[in-house]
């Protein structure tokens, strides 16, 4: 292997095994580029990215751009004058000069098998529509929406088992194993890029809060992975009938039928359209998460009243 001058552009914890990789493969990476330090957590500190603290511990210059549109952005990019630029889950555009200045592109590691599920949520989007299998495609990237040509792909499997916690995780480390080779054949010349299908084409819209409102009239099979899904982020909750929002941390499907939403037993068993889900651990504002039946007991709910306020927003797409 030949060490290639590379920049590394990522931002969460999801990229951060690929630059690893990429370090102890003997690359040099010139610079890292990364999303702005924001605030976060409780006291909403201002807080550098994963990739941005990672890279600052191995001695690797970070930029923070806002943009990348602009001359001065690009010129400083193509002054680095690196043989590839690796892109893991960064969250710019990058346009056409930015793909054009490395030698041999920017490289993508991306969470799904393309062309399904382009675009922000991969990880969420695949389990909430009940994927038998997802995966990590490397991708030699275009102008478009992840549309560029494929230098490898490699798949896994979503069980019944699979949260988007545990999904994330096993795609990031998977990717950190599949970038190296597929530098260094690109950089070889014995890796070619392969074009994306016409068929199959999905987007992977990104989320938002409001995506976690559970839907009883979903059926249960449905409601149990959209919980799965979407934990930890953005969430999944019902607001009660006090106004407090529950907040949903884990599911499973359950025996039982009656009107959606009605509570079914004192495990805190929910009907759906189609069967029921018990959820197994909740939590209220400002409280510790406890399993179902602890909620219920410290709470106002009777067996056969509903759970929820009968108003029920769309949830996201399967």
């Amino acid at each position: 292997m030949t060490p290639l001058r590379l920049v590394f552009m990522g931002t969460p914890d999801f990229a951060v095994p690929s630059l690893a990789a990429l370090i102890e493969a003997g690359h040099q990476v010139v610079c890292a580029y990364s999303q702005p330090p924001r605030p976060a957590g409780r006291g909403q500190q201002v807080q550098k990215s994963p990739v941005h603290r990672f890279a600052e511990e191995h001695g690797i210059p970070v930029r923070t751009p806002k943009s990348l549109r602009n001359a001065e952005a690009q010129a400083e990019f193509a002054d680095l004058k690196a043989d590839a630029a690796v892109v893991a889950a960064y969250g710019l555009i990058l346009p056409q000069p930015i793909l054009d200045a490395p030698r041999l592109g920017c490289v993508n590691v991306h969470g799904s098998l393309l062309p399904r599920w382009r675009g922000a949520a991969p990880i969420q989007r695949s389990i909430l529509a009940g994927d038998a299998e997802t995966g990590i495609t490397i991708m030699q990237m275009d102008i478009g929406l992840d549309t560029g040509a494929m230098l490898s792909r490699e798949a896994v499997a979503i069980t019944p088992a699979t949260t988007a916690s545990s999904l994330h995780d096993e795609l990031a480390a998977l990717g950190a194993r599949m970038i190296v080779p597929a530098l260094d054949g690109l950089a070889a010349g014995t890796l070619a890029a392969v074009p994306q299908p016409e068929d199959g084409v999905t987007y992977a819209a990104k989320l938002t809060r409001e995506d976690g409102r559970l839907d009883w009239t979903r059926p249960a099979a449905y409601v149990e992975r959209h919980v799965r899904a979407l934990t930890p982020w953005p969430g999944c909750w019902f607001d009660a009938s006090n106004g407090e929002r529950i907040k949903v941390l884990a599911a499973e499907p359950a025996s039982g039928t009656g009107a959606p939403g009605t509570l079914l037993d004192d495990r805190l068993t929910v009907a759906c359209a189609d069967g029921a889900v018990r959820l197994t651990r909740v939590q209220r504002p400002g409280k510790a998460p406890v399993d179902g039946a602890a909620f219920l007991r410290g709470f106002a709910l009777a067996v056969g009243q509903p759970v929820s306020t009968p108003e029920v927003a769309q949830p996201v797409a399967d």
